[in-house]
């Protein structure tokens, strides 16, 4: 089946003129068997390369007969091709009449100024150069927007050297531009490289770090820029396959929204995990601004150890890494604490946690347990618990705004759910995780008067055979893995409702239900297994009230127990988990640590393995080593 398919692939790369006549996103999901000769694989990427050029340039869902109106991300894909250059330059100058502002306005700029050097017209590209003379850009206020705000900074300052204040939106000359430009870009790779990333393991956003860092590599003039910017690609794409499963992004997100934290799959990083390895479906229109990606996607091709990392998996195997905290202006003794997360991968599912806490202040996702699913799409394959935490405080740590926008003034910019007592999406500072393998223990201390004083378990649409058991646990299975979840304290059920896009006004009925446990001092517990470890559902149950547990909640939540997995837990909140009668030490974590990504804190060096394979990404000399060992 794999062969046909990509000798189907071939056949579309070699007719890459051709609209497709089915994208992949409505395709039967792809065949998981890894691609073991190199040639295949590459001409395999080179054609889904092609199908999203070919289904943008086409029109794509929305068609139009009216030259001048194409759009950017048309123009891009048809400028890639080579196709309708007339098209694209009366396009261009027709939307640079009316110039849009900040980061995501600029780098499709960027990318249709590159492309169209030798196919757009004089006009054309003189509409483009005075947009950047005219038009004051907003340098937005997280870290993908500082990314792609200089990234493409620094690409139009080469494109157009040598020219004075005057002729920049900044007041300042090419040079200076490019200076600035190139010492933040450094800045944050390094810190990147030292001490992890503020937006990590983000569900939408890698697209924002990606595609950058793809046009650097594919366009600067700056030989080091150029290296840096491909060395980033494989940095970042390693983390994506080390923290996926079949595609899938599982566990913890910095950042994501109620779509993608119980669809899993439906998020950009499915778009890149089909382009690059072809392990999942791609999402719908290939995930917005996953075609500007594919605009270049010819001048990098995934090394084959982060191919393997992603698609050839062995053994179970536990990761644990450190991020930070995006940075905090106000009511924080450090500027961007540092996180810890785990990750323990499995052939049916997948555990992953931070330690909890206030993370980001609207979009944090602490922990879940998600099983796999042949066919992710439409299928919310997730378990987990959070306190709804609704603060203007933790968004003013965050943002510099006033304080009298919030909390209302976030649900009218994007995240209507913010200020709802059952959403599934935020982080707390009166919530405390730890996990070992497939074990789950959150508590939560909740102050008196803190608005929303309950905690939300999401129970998903897709779990079969549902049981509230006398011990305590509910058990469920979800795919192949049987999950038992112990709330601590009283709860009951309500319907789970869902704003389907930021904008949306109404919650409506997607299926699923929240286990709603309405006291302060509270906890979760969730354990999970493969459905071939035991003879039968009623073995798991069985094994699962066998476990020794111990629990209080008063004066502050304490959980004892011994895991399937045989380890002895203690774990008081507000104190270090102990198991097996050793405190866990998070000081002493490694940046990345485990079988296939390891990294020190402050080494700037990443050793991706697979197998006999090795990649090194050293930043500090600016080099890249393979071996086979």
């Amino acid at each position: 089946m794999k062969l046909i398919q990509l000798f189907a692939a071939m056949v579309t790369l070699t007719t890459a003129g051709t609209a497709i006549a089915q994208p992949a996103y409505e395709a039967a999901p792809p065949d998981r068997s890894v691609v073991q000769d190199a040639a295949i694989r590459e001409a395999a990427y080179l054609a889904r390369v092609n199908e999203v050029l070919n289904w943008r340039a086409s029109g794509a869902t929305v068609k139009t007969d009216d030259p001048g109106n194409l759009g950017l991300a048309a123009v891009a894909c048809k400028l890639a091709l080579g196709e309708d250059l007339e098209d694209c330059s009366l396009s261009v100058i027709e939307v640079m009449k009316d110039p849009g502002t900040g980061p995501f306005w600029m780098f499709p700029n960027v990318c249709v100024a590159f492309l169209g050097r030798d196919h757009l017209t004089a006009e054309a590209k003189a509409a483009i150069r005075e947009t950047w003379r005219t038009t004051r850009q907003l340098r937005g206020d997280t870290e993908n927007h500082w990314v792609m705000y200089y990234a493409s900074l620094l690409l139009m300052s080469e494109l157009y050297p040598n020219e004075p204040g005057e002729s920049w939106y900044n007041g300042l000359t090419s040079e200076e531009n490019l200076a600035e430009s190139k010492a933040f870009l450094i800045d944050w790779m390094d810190m990147t490289t030292k001490i992890g990333q503020g937006e990590f393991n983000t569900t939408h956003y890698i697209g924002e770090y990606a595609i950058p860092m793809l046009f650097l590599a594919s366009w600067s003039e700056d030989a080091e820029m150029k290296q840096r910017g491909k060395m980033m690609l494989d940095w970042l794409f390693a983390e994506l396959a080390n923290v996926t499963l079949n595609g899938v992004m599982r566990g913890p997100n910095s950042r994501t929204d109620e779509g993608s934290v119980i669809e899993r799959w439906n998020a950009l990083v499915s778009y890149f995990s089909w382009i690059l390895f072809e392990n999942t479906p791609p999402t719908k229109g290939y995930g917005g601004w996953g075609v500007y990606f594919a605009t270049v996607a010819k001048n990098y091709q995934v090394p084959e150890v982060i191919y393997r990392l992603a698609t050839d998996r062995g053994d179970d195997f536990v990761q644990r890494d450190r991020a930070r905290i995006r940075r905090r202006w106000r009511y924080s003794e450090e500027l961007s604490p540092p996180v810890y997360k785990t990750q323990y991968m499995r052939r049916d599912y997948a555990v992953g946690s931070t330690t909890g806490g206030q993370l980001d202040p609207i979009q944090a996702h602490a922990w879940d347990v998600t099983w796999d699913e042949p066919d992710p799409r439409g299928k919310h394959p997730t378990m987990f618990s959070l306190h709804p935490n609704s603060s203007s405080r933790a968004m003013q740590m965050s943002f510099t705004a006033y304080p009298e926008p919030w909390i209302k003034g976030v649900t009218n910019e994007g995240k209507p759910s913010y200020d709802s007592p059952d959403k599934i999406v935020g982080s707390s500072p009166f919530e405390q995780v730890f996990q070992d393998l497939d074990t789950v223990i959150a508590l939560y201390d909740i102050p008196e008067g803190t608005r929303f004083p309950h905690i939300n378990g999401f129970f998903s649409k897709d779990l079969v055979n549902l049981t509230e058991d006398q011990s305590g646990w509910i058990f469920a299975q979800g795919g192949r893995s049987y999950l038992a979840y112990r709330p601590l304290a009283g709860y009951h059920w309500i319907p789970y409702l869902h704003y389907t896009g930021g904008w949306a006004k109404e919650k409506l009925p997607v299926g699923g239900q929240l286990l709603t446990s309405p006291h302060l001092q509270n906890g979760t517990i969730v354990q999970a297994a493969s459905v071939d470890e035991f003879a039968s559902f009623e073995a798991f149950q069985d094994a699962i009230r066998a476990l020794p547990l111990a629990f209080n909640l008063e004066p502050v939540p304490i959980v004892k127990m011994t895991t399937l997995r045989g380890k002895q837990v203690s774990f008081t909140y507000g104190e270090a988990p102990i198991v097996n009668d050793e405190a866990i030490d998070y000081a002493k974590w490694k940046l990345f640590e485990g079988p296939h990504l390891n990294a020190e804190i402050d080494g700037r060096k990443m050793t991706i393995t697979h197998g006999r394979l090795q990649r090194v990404l050293d930043f500090n000399t600016l080099t890249i080593s393979d071996t086979v060992q």
